[in-house]
């Protein structure tokens, strides 16, 4: 089958690549003419774990264009992968989703089926296929087709996801979504795959992505409890994964989620609710608590150092939301790092995977170390903002050795209690016993 992908995001690019892999021919069209010239020479504009292996693999049914009439006209299905940011107010930013379906009903001359895999307000489907058929001589099907990738593994989750979600109001729009599916929805992918109405399929993305957006703040908030009572986070967390109502998913406590789906999606869901006069308070509760972890441990910092922050250096280890990707978006780090600078402080960053997209947000304010021995040389405090593995496996010992201050504030739990009080460090953690 001819696929257009508009949008050559996480969400465009990754699906573009693996629908060619499972058999279509996909042309993924993208308004940045750097960023298509870079794809044509075999290079992927993001990280992601096996992309770029996978776009060479498929050059043949792989097309990268800017040249959006003659991409949508020659398409039997064209998918909508843009971005949809906050607004100041919280609400999604629909701008460049209803761009491309402007650019799509001016560009094609026959019965087009348009997928939104943007994450949309629900609702957004209905009113989208209603400005495409409006005044227009042919017929517009659209479909809500949410995406349930996570970064660091979207390759991965696109071929083995843990469901298929297809919004759909006509027979027709179901049968070709089933067949662009067919191939994952057999062995060896076998992927659950769902109908169901658009306002439902619209819904499912906001209510899963805000749960686990809660499960998150709801550890952090048991977390910062058991600091308090002398608890230890990672022993309540184990002893509450063997229950299977609860699983052992997203029970890690650390300084808060990030990234591009978590913080604008409970935002979007929270303005939406607002507006429909039903606020979800779990929702609004989730987002006030995310916004205060995220500040732990440079408040940790002060609360033990006092006011003598100004001209001290600190290492800030790991710069990504997660590990295996270089996105920045909503990272707790770029709050650390700005609220570091502001009060005087110099610091040392190490992530080598998003060290040229730090860079691109600070340039020369801050200095670029090639390893943590680097970093934390000379150091008198280490913020770990990341779980690199580098970090992980990293020995104790050099932290006594190379600092100036051995003080490790450590905001994803990287290190065992046994391990560090045998380190001579001072070592705090989230939802556990400080160390000194």
């Amino acid at each position: 089958m001819k696929i257009a992908v508009a949008g050559v995001g996480y969400v465009g690019l990754v699906t573009a690549v693996c629908l060619a892999e499972v058999g279509h021919h996909v042309t993924c069209v993208d308004v940045d003419s750097k960023k298509i010239e870079l794809m044509k020479s075999g290079k992927s504009p993001i990280y992601e774990d096996g992309l770029e292996n996978l776009m060479n693999k498929n050059q043949e049914r792989l097309v990268y264009t800017t040249d959006y009439k003659k991409a949508y006209q020659n398409a039997n299905v064209i998918f909508v992968g843009v971005g949809t940011p906050e607004r100041v107010d919280g609400s999604a930013n629909l701008d460049y989703v209803y761009k491309v379906c402007e650019n799509i009903k001016e560009s094609v001359d026959d019965n087009k089926i348009v997928v939104i895999k943007s994450t949309v307000p629900i609702g957004t489907n209905d009113d989208i296929e209603k400005r495409l058929n409006e005044n227009s001589k042919i017929r517009f099907y659209v479909v809500s087709n949410p995406e349930f990738l996570a970064q660091g593994s979207a390759v991965h989750d696109t071929f083995y996801p843990s469901r298929i979600v297809v919004g759909v109001e006509d027979k027709y729009s179901e049968e070709i979504m089933r067949q662009v599916y067919q191939p994952l929805i057999e062995s060896p992918y076998n992927a659950p795959y769902l109908t169901m109405d658009r306002k439902s399929a619209e819904m499912v993305k906001y209510a899963s992505n805000d749960f686990l957006a809660l499960k998150i703040s709801y550890i952090n908030e048991i977390a910062n409890f058991c600091e308090k009572i002398g608890a230890d986070i990672t022993e309540v967390a184990k002893g509450m994964s063997y229950d299977s109502r609860i699983g052992n998913k997203f029970l890690d406590a650390g300084i808060g989620y990030g990234g591009s789906c978590f913080p604008k999606d409970t935002s979007a869901l929270h303005w939406l609710s607002q507006a429909m006069d039903c606020e979800l308070k779990t929702v609004a509760a989730t987002i006030e608590v995310n916004k205060l972890q995220r500040l732990k441990l440079f408040e940790r910092w002060r609360e033990d150092f006092g006011n003598n922050i100004k001209d001290k250096t600190v290492a800030v280890l790991g710069c990504a939301f997660k590990p295996g990707t270089d996105d920045l978006r909503e990272a707790p780090s770029i709050y650390n790092i700005e609220l570091l600078l502001n009060y005087g402080v110099k610091v040392n960053v190490f992530d080598p995977i998003a060290e040229k997209n730090v860079y691109l947000l600070f340039e020369d304010r801050i200095h670029y170390c090639s390893n943590i021995d680097e970093a934390i040389k000379g150091a008198d405090a280490a913020f770990i903002m990341t779980e690199l593995q580098e970090i992980v496996d990293y020995n104790l010992s050099y932290y006594k050795k190379l600092m100036k201050n051995p003080y490790i504030y450590d905001g994803r739990n990287c290190y065992s209690l046994e391990n560090v009080e045998k380190s001579d460090i001072h070592y705090y953690s989230i939802g556990r016993r400080c160390i000194k």
